[in-house]
């Protein structure tokens, strides 16, 4: 008798659906889940930083070809750049056409948060971020799990290994070795995922609950339906510029994408994410170069979200913001939302330094903060997979794979996989 296999992404969905439930009619035991999620994402997190750096080594060290990084680097950027302005401007539209901030009262109470991220946001200084992007010590870089940082460094190290000959060929067979000892241990971690979901879903339903949704549901609509409306444009830019059908692109995806919306986390994601990128045939080069830079330059879904939210308290609080304003609002989002994923509530502090330049009050982001948890999982979804697509398109780009090696992968690794 043949036994009943479940898929992870079935598994995942599943658990994403009972721990909904579960919290919402049992909010007391939900609200005590917190810890079991939380160990699930501490798991996760532990695999990253030994990951990146090993496999950007051997990616690196493999080729020992500094111009090719420089090239790699540069069109990755010009993507990224393409995607953020088209994110800004599908936000910026679909906010003005829903005007999700109409009708909105402020609470009388959480001024105080808006004031605070405000002042945080007078302290951020884009000058310094990118001096921090080189790091004073890379352990504690490891530490903090600073992906610019060390990718600054592995590039180097990668590089160095490659001109000292057979000596560095020893540490590429070292991180090798722990490439393919991560990947294993990320498949130990993944069967605990529809558990950490479960406990993760459970406790934030049962600790904020479904009613909170009510006031706001325009604003977490217009967010959703923005997010959509922009992967499809995204999508369908990159089918015309690499004639590959991102529909298949998506179902390949469709567990590291599952597993981000469910825990609102990317980090979470990042090594699935990197192995099915891999399992298609694109170069371990690009993938492990892409998506980890792409985690702190290509926030498709924060920088969405950024023009979003600050229409919506000018909005609220029924201020006139020009179509000039607006233009003037995007150019300095399409620069203040770069490299800033290392920083705690980076998307609030970006809305809050926004908003003040602007003349709007920054007390209405105590109300957004309601349902921030809700419209973070959308986000961290949108930034996952804004991220993959753009992995796919640089790496066609640098013409290190060719589009039939993409499909023919696809038909042997995960077409069979859905017909079994």
């Amino acid at each position: 008798m043949k036994r009943l296999r479940i898929s992870l992404t079935a598994q995942i969905f599943l658990g994403l659906i009972l721990g909904a439930a579960f919290g919402c009619f049992f909010p007391d035991f939900g609200s005590q889940l917190k810890p079991l999620g939380d160990a699930f994402i501490r798991m996760i997190k532990m695999i990253v930083v030994p990951l990146i750096f090993s496999t950007l080594v051997i990616g690196i060290a493999g080729t020992g070809d500094f111009k090719k990084l420089g090239r790699l680097g540069g069109k990755a950027i010009i993507w990224f750049e393409v995607a953020s302005a088209l994110a800004l401007i599908v936000g910026l539209v679909v906010v003005n056409v829903l005007q999700p901030g109409v009708g909105v009262s402020l609470p009388a109470i959480g001024a105080a948060a808006g004031a605070n991220a405000a002042a945080t946001a007078q302290s951020f200084s884009i000058s310094m971020h990118l001096l921090n992007i080189i790091p004073a010590n890379i352990v504690e870089a490891c530490v903090k799990s600073d992906m610019l940082q060390i990718i600054f460094f592995t590039c180097f190290f990668g590089v160095a290994l490659a001109h000292i000959g057979e000596k560095g060929k020893i540490v590429v067979e070292c991180c090798r070795g722990i490439a393919e000892a991560m990947f294993k241990v990320t498949h130990y971690v993944m069967m605990f995922a529809p558990i950490g979901i479960f406990a993760m879903i459970s406790y934030t339903v049962g600790t904020f609950g479904l009613e909170m949704l009510i006031p706001l549901g325009k604003l977490v609509f217009s967010l959703y339906f923005a997010i959509i409306i922009f992967l499809c444009i995204l999508a369908f830019i990159a089918s015309m510029i690499t004639k590959l059908n991102f529909w298949h692109i998506f179902k390949v995806l469709r567990e590291p994408l599952l597993l981000g919306y469910s825990t609102a986390s990317s980090e979470a994601a990042l090594p699935l994410a990197m192995k099915c990128l891999e399992k298609l045939g694109l170069p371990k080069q690009v993938v492990t170069f892409v998506m980890p830079t792409g985690y702190s330059f290509n926030l498709d879904g924060s920088t969405l979200y950024s023009s979003l939210a600050v229409i919506f308290l000018a909005q609220m609080y029924d201020i006139e913001f020009s179509i000039t304003q607006q233009i003037i609002m995007l150019l300095t989002l399409m620069i203040s939302t770069k490299g800033i994923a290392g920083v705690p509530g980076a998307s609030i502090i970006v809305i809050a330094g926004t908003a003040a330049s602007f003349g709007i009050p920054t007390e209405g982001i105590a109300i957004i903060l309601g349902v921030d948890r809700i419209m973070d999982m959308a986000r961290t979804f949108c930034n996952i997979f804004g991220n993959c697509i753009a992995t796919v398109v640089v790496g066609l780009w640098e013409r290190d794979i060719k589009r039939e090696e993409i499909v023919h992968a696809y038909k042997n690794n995960f077409n069979k996989q859905e017909k079994a």
